[in-house]
């Protein structure tokens, strides 16, 4: 059964039994309703609400949102409980979120443990709360932190729900607890929705809809949400939920909920495949070759997760900036409260740089993050080899290079395998897991092991020049640079995507990170680059004038005394002049044509990667566009907003833009296969 119940001394349990988070689907519903009537009937003295397991309830069944509504229906379950005259006590161990926060608001007194968390994120996934919560919320908390609550998405620790009112208490026994509340005491509390609305305040609204323009641009549900709480704040409690719940319907169904849906569950379905069947090796000490931004956020995030790192290094200058550099990351999280002095010592005590590779002798992973070049990595993967036990797994952070070539000269090359993190390393959440020719499941497994504890998103990856996420990016950036120089500026390209909806563009990211990283890269490829492939040398001209990004105070955009960026005029210069000595006819492109050659040129080279076997699916390839590479996660991922296109439509336009570059253009295989059988790219496999 979903929902148990029993009766002990006239005060009754109700237990939602739905593993594993205790979701709210129509069984529990149904369970919940039929609890009320059994209270009522044998006339308890209270009901105590409690969650199996490690959580009270994690919200609604998303996997409902694309059917029809299941009767009973979550507001008629809580409305009952709300105005019962058995009183309920919602006993809170583990997360109240969404739905299951809805149902704690509607008892008439809450209770949570110490490491309890009760929010409303409907938003992350596209909807509002649909069953009372931007009702009850505001007459719990008042309206300046409902407003917050829930068009952020924001849950609360339970410290803070103490502090805020929506819960009464917090206790260690949060069950044991409820039973010992005094019944005239539990008497006098008034049921949530009797409770009077709060003022309607135009500055909090205001404020609130300034916080969302700036937070979540072009999301519908955060808007709707506080429209929806600014209506209830002038009409009895009743009269407003039917004005919630048709918000409600109409959002589960729109093309926002549904990709926001689908990058939900992607992300919970990321995991080792099924095929690896092999064992990990221990994780309790790891090692990390290279104390720069990457290694030491490699390292501090390996602290954060309770184990041993030793930053190796090749001389002590190089150990002194590690040390520096991990303690500036320890130092952060103190300053920002997301770590205790406690925690930071036992960070410290955990670590050590040093230039002795034996100091490692005992580990059993080592991650190399040393600088992206073949012959420094094989040089470290040489000592690594000499130094830890003959079965320790070896892999590389690299961005670009072939693991195949990288393990070459080892004698037992499938002990190495790639780890690709992002930058930086202990807060971006994806990790590319990348398979060389001879890489074994041990190491596999180990891989996959290891992004579980950083609590990573992790993604299997085959090997190519840039694996999944930097041979889309390549992609991208070529796009961009040939609209940039056929016709734009960096700032209107910018400008297009931003409207899209990414963060920022691909100028402006560039010069984040930096010109002279990429110039490195095309370097390297220079030997083996297509002489039929068109090369737009603008970013090399760049990197000769110094103006290698906000670090220069200069790079395709100008950064003037570090107050932002200014369009540069000399840039756009130079695009025109490339363009004069290249015998280009310039066009003045419109947002809506540089939006599309961005996209069509990611879409296809994706499409590719699908078809190489690169990615193993779709949905993976969404993870890595959503999580690594800033792509807007309420449009689903590359490969599911390339479905909202459809793929006859996608190769009729690539096709006519292959007649102005038959190279950078060419079709994949993959789309027309599509396009030819209807078959979307969500279930498109790659090529056998």
């Amino acid at each position: 059964m979903s929902v148990t119940k029993r009766n002990e001394a006239d005060v009754g349990y109700v237990e939602i039994d739905n593993p594993p988070v205790n979701a709210i689907g129509q069984s529990v519903r149904q369970g919940l309703l039929e609890a009320v009537r059994w209270a009522e009937e044998l006339h308890l003295t209270r009901v105590i609400l409690s969650g199996k397991g490690r959580a009270f309830a994690a919200g609604a069944d998303a996997r409902e949102f694309d059917q029809a509504p299941l009767e009973p229906h979550l507001p008629d379950v809580l409305n009952a409980i709300d105005e019962s005259f058995v009183p309920w006590i919602a006993a809170i161990d583990g997360v109240a979120l969404g739905g299951g926060a809805e149902v704690a608001m509607a008892c008439r007194m809450r209770i949570m443990s110490p490491k309890s968390q009760i929010g409303m994120p409907e938003v992350t996934l596209g909807v509002i709360p649909g069953a009372g919560g931007t009702q009850r919320l505001p007459r719990l908390v008042g309206l300046a932190k409902a407003l917050d609550m829930i068009s952020l998405g924001k849950p609360l620790k339970a410290a803070q729900a103490l502090a805020a009112k929506l819960t009464h208490t917090v206790e260690d026994d949060p069950l044991e607890e409820a039973y010992m509340v005094n019944t005239e005491e539990l008497g006098c509390i008034v049921p949530t929705w009797e409770l009077p609305a709060p003022e309607h305040d135009a500055s909090l609204i205001t404020k609130a809809r300034a916080t969302i323009a700036k937070k979540s641009p072009q999301q519908i549900a955060p808007v709707q949400a506080i429209d929806v709480i600014e209506a209830g704040l002038s009409i009895p409690f009743h009269e407003a939920l039917p004005i919630e719940r048709a918000a409600f319907l109409e959002l589960k169904t729109g093309d926002q909920a549904r990709a926001l849906r689908h990058i939900f569950f992607a992300e919970r379905a990321a995991k080792m495949p099924d095929s690896i069947k092999a064992e990990t090796v221990a994780l309790d000490h790891i090692a990390v070759v290279g104390g720069g931004t990457m290694g030491a956020g490699i390292a501090y995030a390996l602290l954060n997760a309770g184990l041993r790192a030793t930053i190796l290094e090749t001389d002590a200058d190089g150990v002194a900036r590690a040390k520096t550099n991990v303690e500036a990351l320890i130092g952060a999280g103190l300053k920002r409260g997301l770590i205790t002095e406690e925690r930071a010592q036992g960070h410290r005590d955990r670590f050590v740089a040093s230039t002795d590779y034996a100091q490692a002798g005992d580990a059993m992973l080592a991650i190399e993050a040393a600088f992206e070049s073949m012959d420094v990595k094989k040089d470290v993967f040489a000592k690594l080899v000499d130094a830890l036990p003959k079965d320790a797994i070896l892999a590389s952070n690299t961005s670009y290079l072939d693991i195949n070539e990288l393990v070459a000269n080892l004698s037992d090359p499938s002990r190495v395998v790639g780890l690709h993190f992002f930058a930086p390393a202990h807060i971006m959440k994806l990790l590319e897991i990348v398979r060389g020719a001879q890489t074994s499941d041990t190491a596999l497994a180990t891989g996959f092991a290891l992004g579980k504890k950083l609590r990573k998103i992790p993604v299997l990856a085959g090997v190519c020049d840039g694996f999944i996420g930097n041979r889309i990016l390549a992609r991208y950036r070529e796009a961009a640079d040939t609209v940039f120089m056929d016709g734009s500026t960096p700032w209107e390209v910018d400008e297009a995507m931003e409207m899209f909806g990414y963060a920022m563009g691909p100028y402006e990211a560039q010069d984040l990170s930096g010109l002279d990283i990429a110039h490195a890269n095309r370097r390297r490829q220079d030997a083996t680059r297509d002489p039929n492939r068109r090369y737009i040398p603008i970013a090399d001209r760049m990197v000769e004038l110094g103006k290698l990004g906000r670090k220069t105070g200069a790079g395709w955009y100008r950064y003037p005394g570090g107050n932002g960026k200014v369009d540069d005029p000399i840039v756009a210069d130079l695009a025109i002049e490339e363009s004069h000595l290249a015998k280009r006819d310039r066009t003045d492109y419109q947002a809506e044509e540089i939006k599309e050659r961005l996209l069509l040129a990611m879409i296809n080279e994706a499409a590719d990667i699908l078809d190489e076997g690169i990615a193993q699916n779709a949905r993976d390839i969404d993870l890595v566009t959503v999580f690594g590479y800033g792509f807007p996660r309420w449009r689903g991922g590359l490969m599911h907003y390339a479905d909202t296109l459809g793929a006859q439509a996608m190769v009729t336009r690539l096709r006519e833009l292959s007649q102005e570059d038959p190279v950078a253009w060419k079709v994949s295989p993959l789309l027309e296969r599509c396009a030819d059988s209807g078959t979307k790219l969500a279930d498109a496999r790659p090529r056998s």
